[in-house]
């Protein structure tokens, strides 16, 4: 499939490179503000087609596909113009600022019969899947620790008094999108949606969260996550229940899921091999539902985002941030 980029920074090419690994997809077209921008970034790629007009973009037959990695409040009108002019659209995690802005692109897609994903690589891996099917060997899930905190280079600018894009509000930023995310994604994923959530956020100067602990709670146990962009953890993650534990390490791009068996005290590795680019996995994955118009996984994972972006929105409020797009 014909696969055209917006964004021009290290996610979209990690995102090509794992698209291209797939086997399913070609890059042909780029987008940028400017020419020479779009060409500074895809000359490497060979011949490709330029854009600097999105609704020219949207009408050509360049590409069957378009990736968003623009800043994170730019999503939402970016997908809708593309979902308008027919285009497939994947977008880079987090999708959009609000649930309206969601239900509201979904629509367009459904109507324009087209698909519309959130780039939520890990859900996609084969060792996350493996983890999926592992969760009985714990038996009575008793709760789970997930751990993801990663020290953000751009956190140094807010240090010294600026408002890097992903530490704005004006841009949707803040830690809960960037990676919270991730560890929500798996939650609701592994668990289905939190009856309640709460989140202890520690606010940054520039309004948004740099980390804090979440709790989801669940009828019989909660989920505690560890998540922030301003300092490092080098924690696993766990899922303990009744038989014995399942320690995940890191929670994405898992290179081992080891289970501790509560009776016998043995430790089993459960975990495959691992690729250096995990994204060509979900790359495969949206070129299969597109190419086998295969809805039920289609609208499992439209809900599933819709879920996280849901609780996501919640635990902001709850701390007193709200975004530009939500005033």
């Amino acid at each position: 499939m014909k696969l055209g980029i917006m964004g021009t920074n290290w996610i979209t090419d990690s995102f090509i490179e794992g698209a291209i690994n797939s086997g399913e997809w070609n890059l042909t077209a780029v987008y940028s503000r400017t020419e020479e921008k779009a060409r500074a970034f895809g000359e490497k790629y060979g011949e490709l087609t330029y854009f600097t007009d999105i609704e020219e973009m949207g009408k050509s037959d360049a590409c069957d596909a378009v990736y968003i990695a623009s800043p994170n409040a730019l999503h939402y009108q970016h997908a809708v113009s593309l979902l308008k002019n027919k285009k497939h659209v994947i977008v880079e995690k987090p999708i959009f600022s609000t649930v309206a802005e969601l239900e509201h692109a979904h629509q367009i897609a459904r109507e324009n019969n087209v698909f519309l994903f959130e780039a939520a690589r890990h859900i996609q891996e084969p060792n996350f899947k493996r983890l999926q099917e592992s969760l009985e060997k714990v038996g009575t899930i008793h709760g789970a620790t997930l751990a993801y905190m990663k020290y953000s280079s751009r956190y140094d600018q807010v240090l010294n008094g600026e408002e890097p894009n992903i530490f704005s509000l004006k841009f949707s930023g803040g830690s809960i999108v960037d990676l919270g995310v991730y560890s929500l994604y798996s939650a609701i994923t592994l668990f289905g949606e939190p009856v309640k959530a709460t989140y202890f956020a520690t606010k940054l100067p520039t309004g948004v969260d740099g980390l804090g602990p979440i709790i989801l709670e669940y009828p019989t146990f909660n989920v505690t996550i560890i998540q922030g962009k301003n300092s490092q953890s080098f924690l696993p993650s766990e899922i303990y229940g009744q038989k014995g534990t399942l320690i995940v390490d890191p929670l994405t791009g898992i290179e081992h899921i080891t289970f501790y068996d509560n009776a016998t005290k043995e430790e089993t590795e459960l975990a495959g091999p691992t690729v250096a680019n995990d994204m060509q996995f979900e790359a495969a994955e949206f070129a299969r539902i597109i190419e086998q118009s295969d809805r039920d996984t289609y609208e499992y994972l439209a809900d599933l985002s819709l879920k996280v972006l849901r609780v996501s929105n919640e635990l902001r409020h709850q701390n007193d941030i709200w975004f530009d797009a939500e005033k």
